[in-house]
């Protein structure tokens, strides 16, 4: 069975966390997801679809152990804050 979009972002562009008080804020998780869909020009889902999917895979905003990781880290970083660059 093919992967979905949403496996294949959580697959390529989250990582867990070894530390437990770590955790992708509702923003961020969806703002990465976005970075995600632009890197591979996806068109991103609506956010509430992004969430569902989140839901059944038992993944919360703020309480889910994950951490960003690739090149959609670093697209949704850059994005979010541009004086860094």
């Amino acid at each position: 069975m093919a992967n979905s979009q949403f496996d294949q972002f959580l697959e390529e562009a989250t990582t867990s966390s070894d530390r437990p008080d770590s955790a992708l804020g509702r923003d961020c998780l969806y703002g990465l997801y976005t970075s995600w869909c632009f890197l591979h020009q996806a068109a991103p889902r609506p956010e509430g679809a992004f969430w569902a999917a989140m839901r059944k895979k038992r993944i919360r905003p703020g309480h889910n152990g994950l951490r960003m990781k690739g090149p959609a880290a670093a697209d949704y970083i850059l994005a979010s804050y541009p004086g860094v660059v």
